[in-house]
């Protein structure tokens, strides 16, 4: 970057890297795992880090949440650590809203993990490199250090997606200013046609979250995030090769089953090339349609495997993907 080799723009660079929010609660070896990570990054002595932990929703959460706050009190190796133990549950969706919300509006700009994250050893430096030289670009509305296993070939080292990814991302607060928790207002809003892009030409269900938030039977946060990307033409910056891998896919946290499908090898290398043209990688967006597929394909195998009805059930999936398409 040009700051690299101007002493008093590094400076000035260095001064004001972007503040880090991480979001807790009672998974004591993943959230060691992140920490342990994190503090390896290049930035980590100069970043202020702050940490919500949330306090237990039952009493049998108790004793792993006061483990967790144990552990949090000899975190070091940051400019500073700043803890808020919540004095409630708030759940993972509003936790994650309110204290980004929170620490964006102090200081315009936040990178966020969640307790399941790590980073590659370079994560704090391409996010805070990328809020810099796209800070006055609203088009850009989020920066991702997670890419799905997709098929890299002749794909630049980062490029642009119409999408949100909430694995290790960071934004500031004019674009945050978009989000908004209101699924029956997207109900109302988005027409067949968005909703179709909106899931990657059919070949996904994310729109199925919006309506299983308007249900009750889902209460999540990061399909807004996305969903006000997409309404708003935003785009996200993404890594050809994630910096970040989430190794919570366990059974352990909210929402997420056990899978090794979005597994990635982080990048240990920094990223140095960053597109001046502001625009949706094409070729990226076919090759996330392509995973897709093949991950819709995976899952009517298995549907078949489980005999009679499983081939009913994958006959009736195959019948609702050729309406949608």
């Amino acid at each position: 970057m040009l700051w690299d080799h101007d002493e008093k723009a590094h400076e000035q660079y260095m001064n004001n890297l972007a503040p880090i929010v991480l979001f807790t609660y009672k998974r004591l070896d993943h959230t060691k795992k992140t920490i342990e990570a994190l503090k390896e990054n290049l930035y980590a002595p100069e970043s202020s880090l702050f940490i919500y932990s949330d306090a237990p929703k039952t009493e049998r959460d108790a004793q792993s949440v006061q483990s967790v706050r144990d552990y949090l009190q000899t975190v070091d190796g940051f400019r500073e650590v700043r803890i808020i133990m919540r004095k409630e549950n708030w759940g993972l969706a509003r936790n994650i809203m309110d204290g980004v919300t929170q620490i964006v509006n102090r200081y315009g700009k936040v990178i966020v993990l969640e307790d399941d994250i790590v980073s590659s050893k370079y994560f704090l430096k391409y996010m805070n490199d990328a809020l810099v030289l796209y800070k006055d670009c609203p088009q850009v509305m989020n920066i991702s250090g997670y890419m799905y296993p997709i098929a890299t070939e002749d794909l630049p080292e980062v490029f642009f997606m119409h999408s949100g990814y909430c694995w290790g991302w960071a934004t500031w607060a004019d674009a945050w200013s978009h989000f908004e928790r209101s699924p029956e207002k997207l109900l109302q809003e988005f027409t067949q046609d968005e909703i179709y892009h909106f899931n990657y030409e059919g070949t996904t269900d994310f729109w199925q979250q919006v309506v299983d938030n308007v249900s009750g039977k889902l209460y999540t946060w990061a399909v807004f995030w996305d969903a006000a990307i997409f309404q708003n033409q935003g785009l996200t910056l993404t890594p050809r090769d994630s910096l970040t891998l989430n190794v919570g896919m366990d059974r352990t946290g909210e929402h997420c089953s056990a899978t090794d499908l979005y597994d990635a090898v982080i990048n240990q290398n920094p990223i140095r090339c960053f597109p001046l043209d502001i625009q949706e990688s094409a070729l990226a967006r076919e090759r996330h349609r392509r995973f897709f597929r093949r991950q819709k394909l995976g899952f009517f195998r298995r549907l078949a495997t489980k005999g009679r009805n499983g081939i009913r059930k994958l006959f009736a999936c195959l019948s609702a993907v050729a309406d949608r398409q």
